[in-house]
């Protein structure tokens, strides 16, 4: 027998996917600021073995010399970002759902054995209630970044009129490093999160967008059920 059961709000449903082309735009628009100072690298012993980015990725995508307008978009869109998961976190702490987001002391050992399950090594998945252990680990995560970005965004952003913020950071360039390796952690982010979805399959996705999944609710055999009111 099936049945349809709640399972995310609107909220929640609003700002999940309002922040998706606020992301992609706050990260397409920092790539084009980054272009202006285009220097990090890793370098070992005289060695650069990776160079963010490399000069056909930016030829590739016509990213060269677009500073202010990567400017007026990030500066512009980070506002919108800020306000989005003001509300979301605002929304999970009043409503009680940050019980269910927030890792407890078995989500690490959980979380292995999800990977372990996804990856088709372990048959039987750990159990879950809304979010299984990496799920819970990945969006306590999320925020912990966004949180970051927006404290190192404005370090960078307003470094004498917020002198103070950006001596917390460590300066302004080990902030612009930071601002930088959780852009990093956002990509990433994005293409995990969309093969979890991938592997999840439609009916994860549907809840996603209509708020509710469809549930099989197992009932007794009749002649299980009469062969038990005859004991009673």
């Amino acid at each position: 027998m099936k049945a349809i059961k709640e399972k995310h709000s609107l909220l929640m449903r609003w700002t999940h996917w309002v922040n998706f082309p606020l992301l992609t735009i706050m990260i397409w628009s920092g790539i084009l600021i980054y272009w202006a100072n285009d220097e990090y690298r890793l370098t070992v012993f005289g060695h650069t073995y990776i160079h963010f980015f490399p000069d056909w990725f930016y030829n590739l995508l016509h990213i060269p010399h677009r500073l202010s307008e990567g400017m007026a978009f990030h500066f512009l869109f980070m506002w919108f970002f800020t306000l989005n998961g003001f509300f979301y976190v605002l929304y999970t702490i009043i409503s009680g759902d940050w019980r269910q987001l927030l890792p407890n002391r078995h989500s690490f050992k959980e979380a292995w054995q999800v990977l372990l399950h996804d990856l088709h090594i372990r048959k039987i998945a750990p159990p879950q209630d809304k979010y299984n252990a990496a799920q819970r680990i990945a969006y306590t995560a999320i925020i912990i970044m966004g949180f970051g970005s927006v404290i190192t965004g404005l370090a960078i952003y307003k470094p004498v009129q917020f002198n103070w913020l950006t001596w917390l950071c460590g300066g302004y360039h080990l902030a612009r490093i930071s601002h930088f390796i959780l852009t990093i952690g956002y990509t990433l982010f994005f293409l995990i999160h969309i093969i979890q979805v991938v592997l999840a399959g439609w009916s994860n996705f549907r809840s996603v967008i209509s708020g509710f999944e469809v549930i099989t609710k197992t009932t007794k055999p009749a002649i299980e059920s009469k062969s038990e009111n005859e004991k009673t």
